[in-house]
């Protein structure tokens, strides 16, 4: 039982059989509005995602953002939550002392005394759900949309929930060994980006890899563009609002966010203009994600100067990483691993750098050594420990659940080529984004497919003749699109 009552200056002052203490209402807004930006952050991964890819696959990725996003919400409450934030946890893991949120209400949480521990937990409960939301964005276009259900579950219960636990809980290992890590360099971008790295190897590679057929276009440029935006609307909230309070620290957060993104933007665009000379809506918005990936782990860090550089090496690095894929042949179909995984890894080395205590202690309590800039130069190497483990880490338990789940037939991820061929949409769901799916060149017989495939769209242009026309009308407009054994 809590006892709620106001003191004169209108704080929320709390008591229970374990203690008692007084709340800001202020801090208590600013995290719970912090709350829902990041929440609008995950469809806008799902919007981002879906403009990237073909047509016949678009809804799919809307869905399994809204899909990742219960399913993540349940693991929270049943465990998730416990696993990650428990007071007694180890320096690796938590325990079930808040299974099912027991005795998660008005006590101080472990991220901050500011704020009580049921505001902590929703608050987090939002970096739970974006992270598999960006790692199995690597499933595009060849998955089976009823066993990621249980991938999710498990990879948020055995990777993401550990990985949490070391870098924020006050027990963790990173934490305790001085790791610096605002709001999420480890366990959000760099696990979901080796986990998509995992996950594409697994797969394998798309029907038609290695032709120009998988040359094609963004099909709705638009939908990439509104992901950016709930993506970088939403990052106000969760760089900000991981300071936990309404304070000049949190501001800072804000400041370097917008500076680091709209930086990164610039970059990749102007990178991408000298091979094509073509301002690239797509390259602009990739790189506006990049800068905001690498400026996550250091935003509570580093002041508005460092972070021009955090937007500058992220939309560079990242952007040349995208070569990867092609160099070592594997299909990561929206660049996951170059784009999360590697600018976090930017992220967390250039934290260690530019890091300063003078940042840090905005908010008038956290006190840290700093990195390079305050001369305490073991704080790069801590920084790398912390980005090395996450990395190997989620990249080799992922492939161990995708490799379980592959030996139980009903939870296999990689979908029939019958399914590559008509979409996702259409065989997973029978829904779809779009009136109009265009299949016909999918259906061409296989020797044809290969030698007349061509690149540079989403849907291979072809001339038809009057007398095929109402065929060809039959195809491209009928819905529910038809089957191979049509």
């Amino acid at each position: 039982m809590v006892n709620v009552t106001y003191d004169s200056s209108g704080d929320l002052e709390w008591s229970n059989s374990s203690g008692s203490g007084v709340y800001n209402l202020g801090d208590i807004a600013w995290t719970l509005a912090s709350t829902a930006l990041v929440f609008i952050m995950i469809p806008g991964v799902g919007f981002f995602y879906s403009g990237l890819l073909r047509r016949k696959n678009a809804l799919s990725m809307i869905y399994v953002s809204m899909m990742t996003a219960a399913m993540v919400s349940f693991q929270w409450f049943f465990w998730g939550y416990s696993l990650a934030f428990s007071e007694t946890a180890g320096p690796y893991i938590g325990n079930l002392d808040h299974f099912a949120l027991m005795n998660v209400l008005a006590q101080p949480s472990v991220g901050s005394a500011r704020v009580p521990a049921i505001v902590f937990c929703v608050f987090q409960l939002m970096f739970a759900a974006i992270t598999p939301m960006i790692a199995i964005g690597a499933v595009a276009e060849r998955s089976r949309l009823g066993p990621l259900l249980v991938f999710v579950f498990v990879w948020s219960t055995i990777v993401y929930d550990p990985i949490a636990c070391w870098t924020w809980n006050p027990h963790g290992w990173s934490y305790v060994l001085g790791g610096l890590d605002f709001a999420g360099g480890t366990p959000v971008h760099i696990s979901s980006g080796s986990a998509a790295l995992a996950i594409s190897l697994y797969l394998g590679k798309r029907r038609g890899y290695g032709t120009e057929r998988l040359a094609y276009k963004p099909h709705n440029t638009t939908y990439v563009i509104l992901g950016t935006v709930f993506l970088w609307f939403g990052w106000f909230g969760f760089n900000g609002g991981s300071a936990l309070s309404a304070n000049y620290r949190a501001t800072e957060a804000c400041i370097v966010t917008n500076l680091a993104a709209s930086v990164g933007g610039l970059t990749w665009m102007l990178w991408d203009w000298r091979l094509e000379r073509k301002w690239s809506a797509v390259g602009f918005c990739s790189g506006a994600i990049a800068g905001l990936v690498a400026i996550t782990p250091g935003s509570g860090f580093v002041g508005a100067p460092a972070s021009v550089l955090f937007g500058f090496m992220a939309g560079t690095v990242c952007n040349f990483a995208t070569q990867l894929k092609f160099f070592f042949k594997y299909d990561d179909t929206l660049d996951i691993f170059a784009s999360h995984a590697i600018g976090g890894i930017v992220g967390n080395l250039l934290t260690g750098l530019f890091a300063q205590s003078s940042i840090a202690g905005a908010d008038g309590i956290t006190s840290i050594p700093g990195g390079w800039l305050d001369h305490h130069y073991k704080q790069l190497g801590i920084q790398l420990a912390d980005s090395v483990s996450g990395l190997s880490y989620s990249f080799v338990v992922t492939t161990i659940i995708l490799w379980v789940m592959h030996f139980i037939p009903f939870l296999r991820l990689r979908c029939d080529e019958e399914t590559e061929i008509i979409g996702v949409d259409d065989a997973e769901m029978g829904e779809f984004a779009y009136d109009y799916v265009g299949i016909e060149a999918e259906l061409l017989p296989r020797q044809e497919y290969n030698n007349s495939a061509s690149g540079g769209s989403r849907e291979i242009q072809q001339t038809v003749s009057t007398s095929q026309e109402s065929d060809h009308e039959k195809i491209s407009n009928a819905v529910p699109v038809p089957t191979l054994n049509a």
